[in-house]
């Protein structure tokens, strides 16, 4: 199927395929042949790097339709560009919601632009499914019941990197750089979580739009301020900025990077390898470059998917690796929807996850929801850039959501 809205068909292992007889359900986006599932995506603008997501579960899909779909329907996944602007997405979730008729949305990007149709998908009583942004504010089932993350919350992620400065330097000056959304605004919320009312004289606060052609000048102040420790909460585009400009001004901070802004192809390269030695960040994830993976069942699943299906993608970008859990994860529930996939039904399986083991996450780390526990993934180690590779310390670590 194509169509000028960027229409794809996609697919996932067939054991998920289900018997039995199909009948046709007074369900929006579902009939006897077809499951139409909606999302939006950064495949233009500022955040298009994570355009690679949607390319995976797209993939993923076709994988699944071509072992018999679920329960003998046909996933139809519509991707629409947003261009990572809220107004954009408010336009383009509605079109799928309300003309395309999609029976939920799933994995939409970004915390600005989640943020901008969190009413409305509530108000319609839509399920809004695994977003890729990690804000805290998606774990809130009491007002948005409708509305669930997957990865770990960017407020415990900073809430760990707050407690790792402390380890290692007591009376650090801390330098935070934001984007001046909710999304930057978890890190800000995490660090003072663990500095309390030592905060404002520990900490010393920039900020950047989305929009900004750089951030240059935010981390010449926070050199300048005397910082010797340095956390970022920012997107891949501005993270190559930070790592770069931080080394070629011979700046030597502890720093801590935003894990989703770690790509080895999409950020790391493109600031020089060389100049992100020393780098720190947390994951739940594998790390395909890591060679401790080289015999791993799970990173031997995920890279015969990706020969297979997306033989010319970039082997070294941990959005595939993203991309695979979290449609995973969607399979389970859909697995779990049996004949039923009306919109009560779907979401009730999604926040009705037992500790589902995934093929690319660390181990101790799960998958597990249940109707009061919207953090579907809590646990994340933390991990140092060597130059080659990202080499894990310390245990897995559960944060804990304030």
């Amino acid at each position: 199927m194509t169509t000028t809205r960027r229409t794809f068909l996609g697919g996932a292992a067939g054991v998920l395929a289900l018997p039995g007889i199909v009948r046709a359900q007074e369900s929006p986006g579902v009939t006897a042949t077809e499951l139409r599932i909606g999302t939006t995506y950064a495949l233009s603008g500022p955040a298009s790097a994570y355009s690679l997501i949607p390319k995976c579960l797209t993939a993923m899909f076709k994988r699944l339709n071509e072992q018999g779909g679920i329960a003998g329907r046909q996933v139809n996944f519509i991707v629409l560009d947003d261009a990572y602007s809220p107004p954009k997405t408010l336009e383009q979730a509605r079109r799928l919601v309300e003309q395309d008729k999609v029976a939920f949305l799933f994995n939409n990007l970004g915390t600005p632009t989640n943020s901008a149709i969190h009413r409305y998908m509530n108000a319609r009583k839509v399920p809004h499914l695994f977003l890729a942004t990690g804000a805290d504010k998606w774990a809130n089932p009491k007002d948005y019941p409708w509305t669930i993350g997957w990865q770990p919350s960017y407020r415990t992620e900073a809430q760990i990197y707050a407690k790792s400065i402390l380890e290692q330097k007591p009376n650090a000056r801390i330098g935070l750089i934001h984007q001046n959304d909710d999304f930057g605004k978890d890190y800000v919320n995490g660090v003072k979580d663990v500095l309390g009312a030592r905060f404002d004289a520990m900490v010393k606060l920039v900020s950047h739009e989305a929009t900004d052609a750089t951030i240059d000048s935010q981390i010449v102040s926070l050199q300048a301020a005397g910082c010797d420790a340095l956390v970022c909460g920012i997107i891949p585009r501005f993270a190559s900025q930070a790592i770069r400009r931080v080394f070629d001004s011979g700046w030597k901070p502890l720093m801590f990077m935003s894990n989703v802004s770690v790509s080895g192809s999409v950020v790391l390269e493109p600031a020089g390898k060389e100049k992100a030695v020393g780098l720190i960040t947390s994951d739940y994830r594998k790390d395909q470059s890591d060679p401790s993976w080289a015999g791993d069942p799970g990173m031997k699943e995920w890279r015969d998917f990706m020969a297979h299906y997306i033989p010319d993608g970039d082997m070294g970008d941990n959005n595939y690796t993203y991309a695979y859990g979290v449609g995973l994860t969607l399979l389970q529930a859909l697995k779990q929807c049996g004949n039923d996939f009306s919109r009560e039904n779907v979401l009730k399986q999604a926040t009705n996850i037992a500790s589902l083991e995934l093929p690319t996450l660390l181990p101790g780390v799960k998958v597990s929801t249940s109707p009061d526990n919207y953090h579907p993934i809590r646990h994340m180690q933390l991990q140092r850039w060597d130059g080659r590779g990202w080499v894990r310390f310390g245990n897995v670590i559960e944060g804990a959501n304030v």
